[in-house]
């Protein structure tokens, strides 16, 4: 990867792509979220020292960066990896800030509008297939995630049980899918959520994906049989849907819950730092306008609420909590909210080790693993603790593709190989844990 150190000319040779990307988007091309990106930029920046870290925080705050990587602001620090997105009236300033101050950096996306509209290629066609048969390989919406869920519920009933846990803030109502052999025998549980943020489209194509699979290969894959034989999965397709229903119509990088306040004007909590264990400590912020906000109390979104009631109740069979999320290619385990070794250890870290070889067998795709603490950050409030420290003994979340270069933008032709890959690895944790881990 290069990076930019004072390219004097960058403006310069940047002005004739503003104006063709402006041709390219004038009116008369339909255009998504009524082109509110247009010329936003995302950044990538590696401070080099504590004093450059501090000077990026004090300009993020003036500029109101919206920060893809790391999540908060405090976690900006010497040597690590941060991505921006900025909108085109702060790009000027903050290039010429960091030219500078020398900072290094790296445009990632030029034109954020212009990618969105590139990636989303298929939008187009997305209702015409629709009818013929469900698309695994584009992103969809809310609707047609529910009116999927529905259909499946009416098409295999011998496999799965569609119902609601509760209803998210705007009422809309909280699905899970109860997937595996009915039995009258106990059978343990695994529970799967995505899309806890709302900006994270791949987590819910891959909660779909799963579902897909199982039912398609449970006759001729004897792994697959196996599991939904000896196990039920509850399948959370779209944790935050507020949020992500958000994320399609108005601002496709929202990433909170849509919850108000009476005392402020800034909406929506970060539902992965509102669960009760070590809430609002480090890495969880107390200003509703963050990213990282952690509500007002813990469990104060009825989402959270929600899962963590539905959590409770069956946490004597349920005994593995998957959540997935992107983006940064990494599989990690407790703890979050201190850097300390769980007691399962062991047997956790190799259900990662096997998991992370078992994707990269596929493409090649290198995932970190570890701690999530040590691995990504410290971080409290998240449901992963919570779970682990509710008694269930296996829980993991998925840092989806890829590494940055797209970020939030992961383009529909990559939904495919970043399932496939994510199959296995999750394969490998469920056969691992009936296999090894009692």
């Amino acid at each position: 990867m290069k990076f930019l150190g004072k390219p004097r000319t960058q403006t310069a040779d940047f002005l004739p792509l503003c104006l063709l990307f402006l041709k390219i988007l004038q009116p008369g091309h339909s255009h998504l979220y009524g082109n509110r990106y247009a010329g936003d930029k995302v950044i990538r920046l590696i401070p080099n020292t504590e004093e450059e870290a501090n000077a990026l925080k004090k300009i993020y705050h003036q500029l109101k960066v919206d920060l893809w990587q790391p999540s908060s602001i405090s976690y900006v620090s010497k040597g690590a990896v941060t991505d921006v997105h900025i909108p085109q009236n702060g790009s000027q300033a903050l290039l010429a800030f960091l030219q500078e101050a020398n900072i290094q950096y790296k445009i990632l996306i030029e034109d954020l509008q212009y990618t969105l509209e590139k990636t989303s290629s298929l939008r187009t066609q997305r209702n015409r297939r629709y009818l013929s048969g469900y698309n695994y390989e584009v992103y969809h919406s809310l609707e047609q995630i529910q009116n999927w869920m529905y259909h499946l519920n009416k098409t295999h009933p011998g496999l799965i049980h569609l119902f609601s846990i509760g209803k998210s803030y705007e009422g809309r109502s909280l699905y899970v899918l109860k997937l595996g052999r009915k039995s009258r025998t106990y059978k343990r549980a695994v529970w799967i959520d995505c899309g806890i943020h709302a900006r994270e489209w791949i987590g819910p194509a891959f909660c779909q994906w799963f579902v897909k699979e199982a039912l398609l290969t449970y006759k001729s894959d004897p792994t697959m049989r196996k599991m939904l034989n000896h196990l039920y999965f509850y399948i959370m397709p779209v944790f935050n849907v507020d949020g992500y229903h958000f994320s399609w119509t108005s601002d496709r990088f929202w990433r909170k819950t849509r919850s108000r306040s009476s005392r402020f004007r800034c909406r929506g909590v970060d539902a992965n730092r509102n669960w009760k264990v070590k809430w609002c400590d480090e890495g969880a912020s107390m200003h509703p306008c963050d990213d990282t906000y952690c509500g007002p109390f813990p469990e104060s979104e009825p989402e959270v609420k929600a899962v963590a009631t539905f959590l409770r109740k069956h946490r004597k069979h349920i005994r593995a909590y998957l959540s997935f999320h992107a983006y940064a290619q990494m599989l990690l385990y407790p703890y979050s909210y201190k850097y300390a070794t769980i007691p399962n250890f062991s047997c956790v870290e190799s259900a990662a080790y096997k998991a992370v070889n078992a994707l990269r067998s596929v493409y090649g795709v290198q995932y970190r693993y570890g701690p999530a603490s040590s691995t990504l950050y410290v971080s409290s409030g998240s449901s992963m603790d919570w779970a682990y420290k509710n008694g269930i003994p296996y829980t993991f979340a998925f840092e989806l593709r890829d590494t940055g270069h797209f970020g939030f933008l992961l383009p529909e032709m990559l939904i495919k190989p970043t399932c496939t890959e994510t199959m296995l690895a999750v394969k490998n944790i469920t056969m691992h844990l009936l296999k090894k881990c009692p």
